[in-house]
């Protein structure tokens, strides 16, 4: 049977239901054993059924915002889920693919190697892996970190502080790891697609022994690209282990590991204009990349989870996460040096600048709490409650080349530049880091059974961030406290329809600093948030809609680059006062017939306080990604995928007084435009499996991002073709 048809009949039934059946249940069997003329077989027996968590595109289990036992429709925040299906379906083999569907997530791909993430107008800063993470010094992700040993992506946009450590208004993105299965199962896939594009995949799980069941994920993949000079290697490996230590307890360990190199890749981007405000025309395989560049990433995490269940109402569950980030590169990157910027004619007034960059990082993640449920005043309420530790440290080293005139090289025009040039002998301005963060916190939440129909969660987080140590000859000691509270209200208008808002305060300590070097205040202030979830065609599909309005507080925006050739480029950035956003959201997940499934959305964003990022922030996006398996031929699917995002732009300076438009705004505008893609999959047998993927198939041209000054632009047309087999 297609995976598109294995729907349960039932959907896991509500608490006061399960009471009331229970209830029933027991009425039953008082009757049978007090009655000995009762014939057993006109007693009426009443089944429980549960519902399988994941259903083609609605995964409707989800614990990333509170820790508690709630469904989606269950939780007053807006949530979307990247199921096993949908990241299948459309080849979604890294994060950045993944968060592209995902309902008001913005992927800024800055560069080759390094990404941001958006959400409501703000950085997403909070990652985890499992519900444990800790926000990301940058923000950003280096690498392309691999989905293969994940089985969901989940989204829970707004401030999540309660859980995720402070409570930044973008949102939480939540990876969960594959976990081991009872029976034996294994899949394997290759697949070749553009640009040389290959890769191989494995899957394999079973039980080892009574109690004792492992499931090891391995990839390999090795491909080129549209951009000049750029390829890229990767090599995972994942291994976990489930084992029933007792009736009641549980442990699961297992251990990850990434190794992914780019070849030729850009730090930084295209410089985008002349000095006149003029747009610079380039190929899509532009690139200001050396042929000698590189960036290296080796990411190892180890993690444990105990859970005891302590009777039938409560567990106790403890983890522990160790995470080891390794980086190092050779880096080229190509800024604007003349004081009239680059010649409209001549196209020269641009520098090289070498660097060797390397980061060494380890992260301890530690977390332990209750989860359970009690009765007060003749209701049942859930309690959550738990401590959580993090202790990062990362070292840096910069070197540069100041000696052998390789270092700094003039740049010709950058319709010729083909990456040749000397490699510079870097030995020279040594300069770092050495910084140590610490994070403590303890958190509560109990959601309140008020009526049959009104459920209340209120919670709390507590938390200290420390930092310490220099960077680049700057101290970096900060130390911030703050109690962040959370409270959100769920009410069903009927048994499909639930109103829902939540309110949640924001605290931020941040890493950007200003042109003096020193680190901002933190971000404060708050969000709020109102929605509408209901369930549609027999349950099977949820639709989601989301009115949020954030204000905050000495948010960091964007001051000036200061190209310091013993620091680096440095990005300098000021407070603002006050920065608001506000914007409705509307989602729908599901299967719409048997046959149809999909995960659609449509999002309006209004920011006010920063023209900068109003003006790079698409206004309004829509996603659409949809799968059909034909009725008249079993075993044969196919699929839609559409983002559109309207036009933004960034207003990038004055043009210089020598032009004889001294004074104008030099603007750089990105259309608006849309991706369109296709899927089909043909199960030929039982195990043997064919898909054919193919992105932007209308060939459009446009601009990764416009977050930085800098941009380069994204892939062509380009097309994957795959080979599966599973026993």
């Amino acid at each position: 049977m297609s995976r598109l048809n294995q729907v349960p009949s039932l959907f896991l039934l509500s608490p006061l239901l399960l009471s009331g059946l229970a209830a029933a249940e027991n009425a039953v069997d008082n009757v049978v054993m007090n009655s000995s003329v009762m014939d057993n077989s006109a007693v009426e027996r009443i089944e429980v059924t549960g519902r399988a968590l994941n259903q083609g595109y609605l995964v409707d289990e989800n614990s990333s915002a509170t820790k508690l036992d709630l469904t989606v429709k269950e939780t007053p925040q807006a949530i979307s889920i990247i199921s096993t299906e949908q990241l299948t379906d459309f080849a979604l083999s890294n994060i950045n693919l993944a968060l592209d569907q995902a309902t008001g997530v913005q992927v800024e791909r800055i560069e080759t190697d390094r990404t941001y993430y958006k959400a409501r107008g703000f950085d997403i800063t909070n990652f985890q892996v499992d519900g444990l993470g800790l926000p990301f010094t940058g923000g950003g992700i280096e690498g392309d970190l691999d989905t293969a040993i994940y089985q969901q992506v989940e989204v829970v946009r707004g401030a999540n502080g309660l859980m995720s450590g402070v409570g930044n208004p973008s949102a939480t993105v939540n990876m969960v790891r594959k976990r081991p299965g009872r029976e034996f199962a294994a899949k394997t896939q290759f697949s070749y697609g553009s640009w040389q594009d290959q890769r191989l995949d494995a899957d394999v799980q079973g039980e080892l022994g009574e109690g004792l069941a492992a499931r090891a994920v391995a990839v390999k993949q090795d491909k080129n690209s549209y951009l000049d000079r750029y390829a890229h290697d990767k090599t995972l490996g994942y291994l976990v282990v489930d084992a029933e230590l007792s009736d009641n307890s549980t442990v699961v360990f297992g251990h990850s590991g990434q190794h992914s190199e780019g070849k030729g890749g850009m730090w930084g981007a295209l410089n985008l204009f002349y000095g006149n405000g003029e747009a610079i025309e380039y190929s899509r395989s532009a690139s200001t990349s050396a042929d000698w560049s590189y960036w290296q990433v080796k990411d190892h995490r180890s993690f444990v989870e105990l859970q005891h269940k302590l009777n039938d109402n409560w567990a106790l569950t403890a983890s522990y996460q160790l995470m080891q980030i390794d980086q190092q590169g050779d880096l080229f990157y190509v800024y604007v040096s003349g004081a009239n910027g680059i010649d409209p004619v001549t196209g020269l007034g641009t520098t090289g600048y070498g660097s060797f960059y390397g980061k060494e990082e380890q992260t301890q993640l530690a977390d332990l709490y209750l989860q359970g449920k009690f009765d007060l005043a003749g209701r049942q309420h859930e309690l959550v409650a738990g401590l959580n530790i993090s202790d990062r440290d990362y070292t840096d080293i910069s070197l540069y080349d100041f000696s052998t005139g390789a270092g700094f090289p003039a740049m010709p025009a950058p319709a010729v530049w083909n990456g040749n040039t000397a490699k510079p002998v870097f030995k020279d301005g040594q300069s770092g880091s050495d910084v140590n963060a610490k994070q403590q916190s303890a958190y509560s939440a109990v959601r309140w059974d008020l009526a049959d129909s009104l459920k209340l969660i209120t919670g709390a987080r507590w938390i200290k961030a420390e930092v310490a140590g220099l960077s680049y000859g700057v101290d970096q000691s900060t130390e911030d406290k703050k109690a962040v509270p959370y409270v959100g209200a769920v009410y069903d208008l009927t048994s499909d329809i639930s109103l829902y808002s939540s309110h949640t305060a924001i605290f931020l300590p941040q890493n950007e600093r200003d042109a003096n070097r020193q680190l901002l205040k933190p971000v404060q202030g708050k969000t709020m948030e109102f929605g509408v979830k209901a369930d549609l065609f027999a349950d099977k599909a949820l639709l989601s809609l989301a009115v949020f309005d954030i204000q905050q507080q000495n948010m960091a925006v964007f001051d000036k680059d200061i190209v310091d050739p013993v620091a680096g480029l440095f990005k300098a950035y000021k407070t603002a006062e006050e920065i608001s956003s506000s914007g409705v959201e509307l989602e729908l997940a599901g299967a719409v017939t048997e046959q149809l499934q999909l995960s659609a959305s449509l999002v309006q964003l209004n920011i006010d306080g920063d023209k900068l990022v109003e003006a790079y922030t698409p206004k309004r996006t829509m996603k659409l990604s949809a799968v059909y398996q034909l009725p008249q031929l079993p075993g044969l699917t196919v699929g839609v995928n559409y983002r559109w995002q309207d036009d933004i732009s960034r207003v990038q300076g004055k043009v210089a007084a020598i032009y004889a438009n001294a004074g104008q705004d030099i603007v750089t505008r990105q259309d608006a435009y849309g991706l369109l893609g296709l899927m089909a999959s043909y199960d030929v047998n039982s195990q043997w499996q064919i898909q054919l993927n193919a992105d932007n198939l209308t060939d459009e041209k446009y601009l990764n991002s416009l977050y930085w000054a800098q941009a380069y632009y994204g892939a062509p047309a380009n097309y994957r073709l795959g080979v599966s087999y599973q026993f």
